[in-house]
């Protein structure tokens, strides 16, 4: 059982991240954490396997638990021995097995005999049995970084285990490994992950925002519908709220139109008796007092309307307030835009490919390219663009407008800042105030418009991508997406996929993200 108390946390410069989480995880309980980037998951999982002190509150644990870290380069300083946390047993069972039979080196091995056989069997479970232990991350590619983590498990064999992003950088296979590995497991399991399959193999979601945790007993799917519930209570509650507004306005104007008129037949009555000029003022100024009560009662009530709406609408989802609007008259279904006859790449004498490849794309498709790691999935995508040539074989193209996506979003000029990068994408002359409205709506407020791009979130990089093309209104022939998903949240992949879904022209994808390809509604498949 896992347990947090009270659990706070603020970053040195006192902002708070969270405060006052309370919850419990049951033993053998399989829980999804999630919530959009910033809210703070990796740093909960991190305080949860006592690698970062809260601020506030406790963290009460059964046992110790197997954290595995969201794995970038900053790991590259570690050997695989050490980023198995094995490196001092390996070491002073060498030592026993050298003749030196210390203390230190038996209590540091604590009967551990067998560390080196389970470690090996470990790494040959995810295909790294070559690998030796003192061998540098830095010279191994992010799946086989991630696969070193989790070749931790059957070593270490954990009553707890934490999971940040576990599925980055791994292959199709590899996936379904890990998803065998969690559906058999009978570890207390927490997930922080992106990818919608492995968070349905988990019997509960836990979202991390900003009133907190709320927790939802069943898998993401099960949370989704949740979600769409509340989401639909909340549309209903603003279109209910838009009503109220409208109605107070319009009594607003219909008892300020009433008052007018008594004050005018007042008036009338008043010159007609030839009353004194000090009475007639006395009386302007009580029907006047008399309006302004009026107003303020309604300013009052109708600003109160506008206050609650204002709330209720910064609650809708994200992927609801973003459109791109594309202009797609200029697309032709069934164009034949690529056709490939008998291509193939030639590395170090030898061909990629087993057999030449050949087929065609034609307007409109949705295509993923599929294939295990090293299959060559990117040079295709580079042959299909003409940015290389095949050898052998033949490739010829018709389309006049296409995009690159890759999972960088290298689209996104560093040097520049995001109002500038919006700039460049201004072919239909918007004014500077439509540019930045089209920001906003993108939420990239005022406070980011000065903001360099090289400081933006993967996610960030997204949204302003599909800012961009928003303000060019151009829909392209072709739009390729180069493992778009790799380094979003769940948020930001919602709002990518309702972007991808107005498209109308063709959608090139290579991706592992079973879910997120259903979703876009690929419907064809080119294997290596």
């Amino acid at each position: 059982m896992l347990s947090l108390q009270q659990v706070a946390y603020a970053h040195p410069n006192k902002d708070v991240l969270f405060s006052n989480i309370q919850f419990n995880i049951g033993a053998h309980q399989k829980l999804a954490l999630i919530g959009n980037n910033g809210a703070g998951k990796s740093t909960m999982l991190r305080i949860m396997a006592g690698l970062l002190i809260a601020t506030e509150g406790n963290v009460v644990a059964d046992s110790r638990p197997y954290y595995m870290p969201q794995v970038f380069g900053q790991f590259n300083h570690l050997s695989v021995a050490a980023a198995l946390q094995i490196d001092n047993k390996l070491k002073a069972l060498q030592e026993i097995l050298a003749g030196q039979v210390t203390e230190t080196n038996l209590s540091i091995l604590d009967d551990d005999w067998s560390i080196e056989e389970r470690a090996r069997e470990a790494l040959a479970q995810w295909g790294l049995a070559s690998l030796h232990f003192d061998r540098s991350l830095a010279t191994l590619s992010g799946g086989q970084k991630t696969k070193v983590f989790l070749a931790g498990i059957p070593i270490h064999q954990p009553e707890i285990i934490l999971l940040d992003e576990p599925s980055n950088h791994l292959d199709l296979q590899s996936r379904q490994q890990l998803y065998e590995l969690i559906r058999n497991s009978r570890s207390t399991i927490v997930v922080v992950s992106h990818d919608r399959t492995l968070l349905n193999l988990l019997d509960a979601v836990a979202e991390l925002g900003k009133r907190g945790i709320t927790q939802y007993g069943g898998n993401y799917d099960f949370y989704l519908e949740q979600k769409e519930l509340e989401a639909g209570a909340l549309a209903q509650d603003v279109k209910s709220k838009e009503k109220a507004l409208r109605k107070a306005k319009e009594v607003e104007r219909e008892s300020l139109e009433r008052q007018q008129k008594l004050d005018a037949r007042g008036k009338k009555k008043q010159e007609k008796a030839g009353l004194p000029t000090i009475s007639m003022n006395t009386l302007r100024n009580n029907a006047e007092k008399s309006t302004a009560r009026i107003k303020s009662v309604h300013d009052e009530k109708t600003g109160n309307i506008s206050q609650e709406l204002n709330v209720l609408r910064k609650e809708l989802p994200d992927k609801d307030k973003m459109k791109i609007g594309f202009d797609h008259s200029g697309l032709h279904k069934g164009k034949i835009l690529v056709t490939v006859n008998n291509i193939n790449l030639q590395y170090d004498t030898k061909p990629l490919w087993p057999s030449p490849l050949s087929f065609q794309i034609n307007s409109g498709e949705r295509i993923v390219i599929t294939g295990a790691n090293g299959s060559g999935k990117t040079s295709l995508v580079k042959l299909i663009l003409g940015q290389m040539e095949p050898i052998p074989g033949a490739i010829s193209r018709a389309m006049s407008n296409t995009l690159y996506v890759d999972q960088d979003y290298s689209l996104i000029d560093d040097r520049l800042k995001v109002y500038e990068q919006a700039e460049l994408f201004n072919h239909s002359a918007l004014q500077e105030h439509e540019i930045k409205i089209r920001l906003t709506r993108f939420l990239f407020t005022q406070e980011y418009w000065d903001k360099p791009c090289a400081t933006l979130s993967g996610g960030e990089k997204m949204r302003l991508m599909l800012c961009c093309l928003t303000i060019s209104g151009e829909a392209p022939d072709l739009i390729v997406l180069d493992e778009p998903t790799n380094n979003l949240d769940i948020q930001n992949i919602a709002i990518l996929t309702s972007a991808i879904n107005e498209y109308e022209g063709t959608l090139l994808v290579v991706s592992h993200d079973a879910y997120f390809l259903k979703e876009i509604n690929v419907e064809r498949n080119i294997a290596l």
